[in-house]
């Protein structure tokens, strides 16, 4: 057959026109599983916050828990021990604030710089005296990070270590003052050496309150787990007739304040230390808190905005000042009625804190006005 340029002209150009068409297409496919690809990659990454909100909040109820079965059953008051503060009790009010506690850790949730740290400060004490209240005004800070069971280290579980101590932290960055609060630290005899040696530059808070009404709180705490304690009188006095105080209950030895700070004043300055007043802390929530605030470094955010006064309770709930929200009070185990009290007791239980209670504004340079 004679070759024919025309025939093979025809024949060539169709050839050539699909290859494009089928090299064009083959790219746009490949592009178009590429970003298909891509697309599932990154929503596999995507955390998924309904699952992580439910699985938070089975973690904490986790650690209550593990914690309850660490720290072991509460202490008899009756026995001289320290009972744990209506730690049972505060776990409720702990979960109920599930929500201050998730806007802290929001704050922080991409950061990856967030780590565990050993605290910076202490709530040391005192039982009764509104550590509670504080640790909860605190936490309201954003640039706090705070515990809120009370972990009992330097007391009961030191022996488990540093480590442990730790872990029992929240997450904080590194412009986050990490805090916890344990009340008994104050009374206990080998806290202050313990503290000293984790931290000798550790800021100590104090709530003390007129130890008279600190003891009659403390005791309608117990008669309120054990109804069947005997009287507030009895307990008092070693000898009723003779008027001796009985100084081994631990209701009536907490109050000597001035005998537990000589021996923590045996390892830390003075400086180190802050006295709040729990009956201020209740009548001018925002001026002591602008005193912790200031002791702590902090810059002064919580203010009298934060507060609401609760005339049925007794005592300032907190609310948050931009919202339109219901303030929030402290769980219900707050603000007990106490019982009635022989006026003679008092005055005799007044009578015998007086020397302590001069002592304590002496070495405090502080007058708390409880005499």
């Amino acid at each position: 057959m004679e070759y024919s340029p025309i025939l093979h002209n025809l024949h060539v150009v169709p050839s050539s026109h699909v290859k494009n068409k089928l090299f064009v297409f083959c790219i746009m496919l490949s592009l178009w599983v590429y970003m298909i690809y891509c697309c599932v990659g990154y929503c596999s990454t995507m955390p998924n916050l309904t699952y992580g909100s439910v699985s938070r909040r089975h973690q904490n109820d986790a650690e209550v828990d593990n914690q309850e079965s660490s720290l072991g059953a509460s202490r008899d008051l009756l026995n001289n021990e320290n009972d744990l503060d209506s730690r049972g009790e505060e776990w409720d009010e702990i979960r109920g604030d599930a929500k201050t506690l998730d806007d802290n850790a929001m704050s922080g949730f991409l950061n990856e710089s967030e780590s565990k740290k050993l605290p910076q400060a202490i709530i040391i004490g005192v039982k009764k005296g509104g550590t509670r209240a504080l640790l909860e005004f605190l936490r309201l800070h954003p640039d706090i990070r705070a515990v809120g069971a009370e972990p009992h280290f330097f007391d009961r579980n030191y022996d488990k270590g540093l480590t442990w101590y730790r872990e029992l932290m929240p997450k904080s960055s590194d412009g986050q003052l990490t805090m916890e609060k344990t009340p008994s630290y104050y009374v206990t005899k080998e806290v202050p050496a313990r503290i000293y040696t984790m931290s000798k530059d550790i800021k100590l808070i104090v709530v003390v309150r007129d130890p008279v009404t600190r003891a009659i709180s403390d005791y309608t705490q117990t008669r309120s787990k054990k109804p069947d304690i005997p009287s507030f009188e009895s307990l008092t006095f070693k000898n009723m007739s003779a008027g001796l105080i009985d100084t081994t209950w631990s209701a009536v030895q907490i109050g000597m304040y001035a005998k537990h700070l000589e021996r923590w004043l045996q390892y830390f300055p003075m400086e180190q230390l802050l006295f709040v007043s729990g009956e201020r802390l209740i009548s001018d929530p925002a001026g002591e808190m602008a005193r912790v605030q200031d002791f702590l470094g902090l810059r002064r955010v919580v203010t009298e905005k934060h507060f609401h006064f609760n005339p049925a309770k007794g005592f300032p709930c907190l609310k948050r000042p931009e919202g339109n929200s219901k303030p929030h009070c402290l769980g219900k185990t707050k603000g007990r009625t106490h019982p009635n009290i022989d006026p003679e007791v008092v005055q005799r239980l007044r009578d015998f804190y007086k020397p302590f209670n001069s002592k304590f504004y002496q070495m405090t340079g502080h007058d708390f006005g409880w005499d």
